[in-house]
């Protein structure tokens, strides 16, 4: 039973240790991407910044999706990680739904600058 009690809190601390802090991050790109090797450069890259943990593109809604661990990193430093690949990596404020048209992301969302 001392056991028992002495281990509950053990787990306990263990998991608030875990806990992470994490965030997401949508941005637009220039030049855009127009294919699925752009969305692979761009997967393929961002990736391997410290504290990424999954990254997703729309091709169609020109939107780059980035979960991020905000203890390890910030989205100053990635969108600098899209300037190490050629892109220029626009925030993108709101809900933004997927675009219907062939219109970039920033009709349906603001964009910080």
């Amino acid at each position: 039973m001392k056991k028992l009690i002495f281990l509950i809190p053990m787990i306990m601390v263990a998991f608030l240790v875990e806990a992470k802090d994490l965030k997401t991050l949508r941005v637009t790109t220039e030049p855009q991407m127009s294919c699925s090797n752009c969305e692979n450069k761009i997967k393929k890259n961002i990736r391997f910044e410290k504290g990424i943990h999954q990254i997703s593109t729309d091709l169609k809604g020109q939107v780059v999706t980035i979960e991020y661990d905000a203890d390890k990193t910030d989205e100053d430093k990635i969108i600098k990680a899209f300037e190490k690949i050629k892109y220029k990596a626009v925030k993108l404020e709101g809900d933004c739904k997927e675009s219907s048209s062939a219109k970039t992301s920033a009709d349906c969302c603001n964009i910080k600058k």
